[in-house]
Protein backbone atom coordinates (compact mmCIF):
# COMPACT_ATOMS: atom_id res chain seq x y z
CA UNK A 1 0.00 0.00 0.00
CA UNK A 2 1.42 3.38 -0.48
CA UNK A 3 0.49 6.47 1.14
CA UNK A 4 0.72 10.33 -0.35
CA UNK A 5 0.49 12.49 2.28
CA UNK A 6 -0.44 16.10 0.46
CA UNK A 7 -0.22 19.42 2.77
CA UNK A 8 -1.73 22.67 1.92
CA UNK A 9 -3.93 25.26 3.37
CA UNK A 10 -6.98 25.13 1.22
CA UNK A 11 -9.21 23.03 3.45
CA UNK A 12 -12.32 23.84 1.25
CA UNK A 13 -10.65 22.84 -1.68
CA UNK A 14 -9.38 19.41 -0.04
CA UNK A 15 -13.19 19.01 0.52
CA UNK A 16 -14.61 19.95 -2.52
CA UNK A 17 -12.04 17.74 -4.53
CA UNK A 18 -13.91 14.71 -2.44
CA UNK A 19 -17.12 15.44 -2.41
CA UNK A 20 -16.98 16.23 -6.75
CA UNK A 21 -16.12 12.30 -6.61
CA UNK A 22 -19.41 11.70 -4.29
CA UNK A 23 -21.22 13.70 -6.51
CA UNK A 24 -20.19 12.30 -9.53
CA UNK A 25 -20.27 8.59 -7.87
CA UNK A 26 -17.06 7.74 -8.01
CA UNK A 27 -16.87 7.85 -4.27
CA UNK A 28 -18.27 7.88 -1.32
CA UNK A 29 -17.70 8.88 2.70
CA UNK A 30 -16.70 6.00 4.25
CA UNK A 31 -15.94 6.92 8.50
CA UNK A 32 -15.91 10.47 10.07
CA UNK A 33 -14.49 11.27 12.87
CA UNK A 34 -15.65 14.24 15.17
CA UNK A 35 -18.17 15.20 12.87
CA UNK A 36 -21.71 13.79 12.96
CA UNK A 37 -22.87 11.82 10.43
CA UNK A 38 -25.45 12.47 7.63
CA UNK A 39 -28.25 10.45 5.94
CA UNK A 40 -27.48 9.04 2.22
CA UNK A 41 -23.78 10.67 2.12
CA UNK A 42 -25.74 14.73 1.69
CA UNK A 43 -22.59 16.09 2.75
CA UNK A 44 -21.53 19.65 1.84
CA UNK A 45 -18.32 21.41 1.78
CA UNK A 46 -19.65 23.93 4.20
CA UNK A 47 -20.92 21.33 6.41
CA UNK A 48 -18.08 19.58 6.71
CA UNK A 49 -15.51 22.43 6.60
CA UNK A 50 -17.75 23.85 9.80
CA UNK A 51 -15.88 21.14 11.98
CA UNK A 52 -12.29 21.85 10.56
CA UNK A 53 -12.41 25.79 11.48
CA UNK A 54 -12.47 25.72 15.37
CA UNK A 55 -9.35 24.04 14.80
CA UNK A 56 -7.78 26.28 11.91
CA UNK A 57 -8.86 29.08 13.33
CA UNK A 58 -6.83 28.17 16.87
CA UNK A 59 -3.40 28.17 14.90
CA UNK A 60 -3.18 30.21 12.08
CA UNK A 61 1.13 30.68 11.71
CA UNK A 62 1.15 27.19 10.71
CA UNK A 63 0.98 27.74 6.43
CA UNK A 64 0.29 23.92 5.68
CA UNK A 65 -2.56 22.92 8.14
CA UNK A 66 -4.54 20.86 6.18
CA UNK A 67 -3.37 17.34 5.29
CA UNK A 68 -5.04 15.10 2.40
CA UNK A 69 -3.79 11.75 2.59
CA UNK A 70 -4.55 9.31 -0.60
CA UNK A 71 -3.99 5.03 1.18
CA UNK A 72 -3.71 3.33 -2.24
CA UNK A 73 -3.32 -0.17 -2.42
CA UNK A 74 -2.39 -2.69 -4.93
CA UNK A 75 -4.90 -2.96 -8.17
CA UNK A 76 -5.22 -6.66 -6.90
CA UNK A 77 -6.23 -6.24 -3.64
CA UNK A 78 -9.63 -6.71 -2.74
CA UNK A 79 -10.34 -4.43 -0.02
CA UNK A 80 -13.63 -4.52 2.04
CA UNK A 81 -15.29 -0.99 3.35
CA UNK A 82 -15.04 -2.10 6.57
CA UNK A 83 -11.22 -3.43 6.50
CA UNK A 84 -10.83 -0.08 4.61
CA UNK A 85 -12.39 1.80 7.73
CA UNK A 86 -10.54 -0.08 9.76
CA UNK A 87 -7.10 0.89 7.94
CA UNK A 88 -7.81 4.39 7.93
CA UNK A 89 -8.52 4.43 11.76
CA UNK A 90 -5.26 2.65 12.58
CA UNK A 91 -3.62 4.52 10.29
CA UNK A 92 -4.68 8.00 11.74
CA UNK A 93 -4.17 7.01 14.88
CA UNK A 94 -0.45 5.69 14.17
CA UNK A 95 0.26 9.06 12.57
CA UNK A 96 -0.81 11.11 15.42
CA UNK A 97 -4.05 12.36 13.93
CA UNK A 98 -6.88 9.99 16.14
CA UNK A 99 -7.98 12.57 17.86
CA UNK A 100 -8.38 15.13 14.88
CA UNK A 101 -11.35 15.58 13.02
CA UNK A 102 -11.13 13.68 9.30
CA UNK A 103 -13.21 12.37 6.76
CA UNK A 104 -12.45 9.26 5.02
CA UNK A 105 -13.72 9.06 1.14
CA UNK A 106 -13.33 6.09 -0.92
CA UNK A 107 -12.82 6.62 -4.70
CA UNK A 108 -13.65 3.95 -7.30
CA UNK A 109 -12.66 6.50 -10.38
CA UNK A 110 -9.89 4.57 -11.71
CA UNK A 111 -8.89 0.67 -11.83
CA UNK A 112 -7.39 0.68 -8.03
CA UNK A 113 -9.86 1.35 -5.23
CA UNK A 114 -8.18 3.49 -2.93
CA UNK A 115 -9.13 5.91 0.02
CA UNK A 116 -8.86 9.48 1.08
CA UNK A 117 -8.57 11.38 4.22
CA UNK A 118 -8.74 15.00 4.74
CA UNK A 119 -7.90 16.66 7.84
CA UNK A 120 -5.87 19.12 10.03
CA UNK A 121 -2.79 19.28 11.88
CA UNK A 122 -3.56 21.50 14.08
CA UNK A 123 -4.98 20.65 17.45
CA UNK A 124 -8.15 22.24 19.30
CA UNK A 125 -5.98 23.80 21.79
CA UNK A 126 -3.63 25.40 18.80
CA UNK A 127 -0.87 23.02 19.36
CA UNK A 128 0.68 21.83 15.82
CA UNK A 129 0.92 17.69 15.33
CA UNK A 130 4.50 17.41 14.71
CA UNK A 131 5.02 16.23 11.49
CA UNK A 132 9.22 15.66 11.48
CA UNK A 133 9.66 12.17 9.52
CA UNK A 134 6.13 11.48 8.90
CA UNK A 135 7.02 9.69 5.21
CA UNK A 136 8.89 7.33 6.90
CA UNK A 137 6.90 6.67 9.73
CA UNK A 138 3.77 6.30 6.97
CA UNK A 139 5.73 3.45 5.56
CA UNK A 140 6.22 1.65 8.54
CA UNK A 141 2.69 1.75 9.24
CA UNK A 142 1.42 1.11 5.34
CA UNK A 143 4.01 -2.24 5.88
CA UNK A 144 2.19 -2.92 9.03
CA UNK A 145 -1.03 -2.75 7.57
CA UNK A 146 -0.09 -4.68 4.68
CA UNK A 147 0.99 -7.24 6.71
CA UNK A 148 -2.27 -7.52 9.10
CA UNK A 149 -5.03 -7.01 6.48
CA UNK A 150 -2.48 -9.27 4.03
CA UNK A 151 -2.60 -6.89 1.20
CA UNK A 152 0.43 -7.13 -1.85
CA UNK A 153 3.80 -5.45 -0.02
CA UNK A 154 4.35 -1.84 -1.62
CA UNK A 155 8.14 -2.66 -1.78
CA UNK A 156 7.99 -5.83 -3.78
CA UNK A 157 5.85 -4.05 -6.31
CA UNK A 158 8.36 -1.09 -6.70
CA UNK A 159 11.54 -3.85 -7.09
CA UNK A 160 9.84 -6.00 -9.89
CA UNK A 161 8.65 -3.13 -11.82
CA UNK A 162 12.12 -1.38 -11.82
CA UNK A 163 13.79 -4.48 -12.66
CA UNK A 164 11.47 -4.61 -15.99
CA UNK A 165 12.14 -0.83 -16.93
CA UNK A 166 15.75 -0.13 -16.13
CA UNK A 167 18.10 -2.44 -18.09
CA UNK A 168 21.96 -2.76 -18.66
CA UNK A 169 22.58 -0.59 -21.81
CA UNK A 170 26.10 -1.27 -24.10
CA UNK A 171 26.84 2.59 -24.10
CA UNK A 172 29.50 1.15 -26.95
CA UNK A 173 27.18 0.27 -29.32
CA UNK A 174 25.61 3.43 -29.11
CA UNK A 175 28.77 5.93 -29.70
CA UNK A 176 30.02 3.72 -32.72
CA UNK A 177 26.65 3.78 -34.47
CA UNK A 178 26.72 7.47 -34.05
CA UNK A 179 29.98 7.85 -35.48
Amino acid sequence: MIAKIGKGANMIGAISYNLLKVHEENGHVLLTNKIPEVLNDNYTTAFLNRYFEPYLLANNKTEKPVRHISLNPDPADKVSDEQFRNIAEQYMQEMGYGNQPYVVFKHTDIERTHIHIVTTCVQLNGAKIPDSYDHPRSMAVCRKLEQQYDLKPATEQYQSNSDRIFKSVDYTNIISTKV
